[in-house]
């Protein structure tokens, strides 16, 4: 074989080859990131891989809390929402329930939802396929183990996706949810007006809307400031007309 011959048939092979890394890692990810305003860079391509980010019923809103439970940011955020009398979902995070099982009981006996976020925080597309496929299975042990419930619900890291989790969450039946709108109150520059500003402003019926009860991920003390910013979502969701629904 000459060498314009080796080329040429050497050209498909590392076509295919960047293809499938695409579509392993860039494809999936691109469902998942989002712009300044949380909503979805591509949101027809969240539906096509089997992505959601809306409530089921397509009406008002669900608030969705990530990177807890939190021994302080938790029982806070439970406290605003009791008297509001929202019931939210809270994506765990497996090291965090083994430093604190019993606040997934306190979660559940307020009436709120598990996701499964992942075991320990890390952005998928740095995670080999056994990697992630050990990390979801660590972290639903042990979320089961301290809730006795299946999971139905998994949201990756960062909203960050590949197709190892996408196949994986598919194996378990679990929905993947993403969301529409965040406060990005994970920030260090973050106040309770700015995160306030960014989860309502423009909020529609149907959005699933992120904060975080945790700062194990975050700028220090940044729960503090959902904590402060969570009332002032509410109440500027319920004068836009938006009130909260189930999953």
């Amino acid at each position: 074989m000459n060498e314009i011959d080796h080329r040429s048939r050497a050209a498909p092979i590392t076509g295919a080859l960047a293809a499938g890394v695409f579509a392993a890692y860039a494809l999936p990810a691109l469902a998942g990131l989002p712009g300044d305003d949380g909503r979805p860079l591509l949101p027809g391509l969240r539906a096509a891989i089997g992505v959601d980010d809306r409530t089921s019923s397509g009406a008002g809103f669900h608030l969705t809390f990530d990177d807890g439970p939190h021994p302080q940011g938790t029982p806070a955020v439970l406290e605003v929402l009791a008297r509001h009398g929202v019931r939210a979902t809270f994506f765990l995070v497996g090291e965090q329930v083994r430093r604190d099982p019993a606040l997934v009981g306190e979660l559940l006996a307020a009436g709120h939802g598990l996701g499964l976020h992942c075991d320990r925080h890390r952005n998928l597309l740095r995670l080999t396929p056994w990697q992630v496929r050990e990390d979801l299975a660590r972290a639903e042990d042990t979320i089961t183990a301290a809730s006795g419930r299946p999971l139905t619900l998994y949201r990756p890291p960062y909203g960050v996706l590949n197709t190892a989790a996408l196949v994986l969450a598919r194996r378990r039946a679990w929905r993947t949810l993403l969301w529409r709108r965040w406060g990005q109150d994970w920030r260090a520059d973050a106040t309770p007006e700015r995160i306030t500003e960014r989860v309502s402003a423009g909020a529609a019926p149907g959005d699933v809307l992120l904060l975080h009860d945790a700062d194990d991920y975050s700028a220090p003390g940044s729960w503090r400031r959902t904590v402060a910013a969570l009332p002032l979502v509410l109440e500027q969701l319920a004068c836009d007309g938006l009130v909260p629904v189930q999953l």
